[in-house]
């Protein structure tokens, strides 16, 4: 069987156990995967379907505005809710667990969610090349319930890559996200100065132009990880010091670039998986 096959059957598979949930609350961050998953729950249920997105200062007011323009062209049911991780003493100590604690917070609260909406599932992007990464966020999922059809059905990244780009999904190609706090060392406590300099940083990043990349927060420094194409944007005299300038006005003493380059995870703990965030 031939590629493009394969990915048709899967996508009739995935078409077949969406319906099969008969209603479904869906994670929206807005990325790849949630993105994708939400665009195949409104083909299957159509408003039996809806996506809602969790906002606290973790996430990036840019990834907000984009999970909204995404929900629009879907055409899905599309809610807003916040939720309070930072009010969790565990969660704001950021040990390697912190995903947990924010997984366990915004599933509980889409949890409630379903439960008033007549039983609904709740659904996450979870996919094959998760399953041996470093995810704490995926007990969390297990514990309150969630379901993972793209990974029960061996969707891979580049499947969902795929099949998102022959669909028109915007997505297709973007950069993998993660939460704010993942930018900060663990052991280093989550703050939201700490989370709206890093989105502020990121921000002014993405404006020149450099699509994959990290700030890395740590304390008056920054560290910025991109891919080579970032770096060469980064390199050039105007954009150097446009980008200091920018960084140190936001509370940054020291800029750095990180000429490791992006690495997914780069802040994981060493023993555990090499992606994530």
């Amino acid at each position: 069987m031939d590629r493009m096959a394969s990915l048709e059957n899967k996508q009739a598979a995935l078409v077949n156990a969406l319906r099969g949930y008969g209603r479904v609350v869906v994670a929206f961050s807005g990325g790849v995967d949630s993105t994708f998953v939400a665009a195949m729950a409104h083909e299957a249920l159509g408003d039996g379907a809806t996506a809602i997105t969790g906002v606290s200062p973790s996430v990036a007011p840019s990834e907000r505005e984009e999970a909204a323009a995404l929900a629009r062209q879907i055409g899905i049911r599309h809610e807003w809710v916040e939720t309070h991780e930072m009010d969790n003493p565990d969660y704001v100590a950021n040990s390697p667990m912190r995903c947990f604690h924010c997984k366990d917070e915004l599933y509980g609260v889409l949890g409630a969610i379903a439960e008033r909406a007549g039983g609904a599932t709740v659904l996450d992007g979870t996919n094959a090349d998760d399953a041996g990464d470093w995810r704490p966020g995926r007990q969390a999922a297990t514990q309150h319930g969630v379901k993972s059809p793209l990974l029960d059905l061996g969707f891979t990244k580049d499947d969902i890559r795929e099949l998102s780009h022959r669909m028109g999904l915007p997505t297709w190609d973007k950069p993998a996200m993660a939460c704010l706090a993942s930018r900060i060392p663990h052991g280093t406590p989550v703050t939201v100065g700490a989370l709206d300099q890093v989105g502020a940083a990121e921000a002014a990043l993405r404006a020149l132009g450099i699509r994959q990349l990290r700030v890395r927060h740590h304390g008056d420094v920054a560290r910025i990880e991109t891919d080579a194409e970032g770096m060469a944007i980064a390199f050039s005299e105007e954009n150097r010091a446009r980008i200091v300038t920018r960084l140190q006005n936001l509370g940054f003493k020291h800029v750095a670039l990180d000429l490791g380059g992006y690495r997914q995870g780069s802040m994981n703990p060493p023993a555990e998986g090499s992606q994530g965030a």
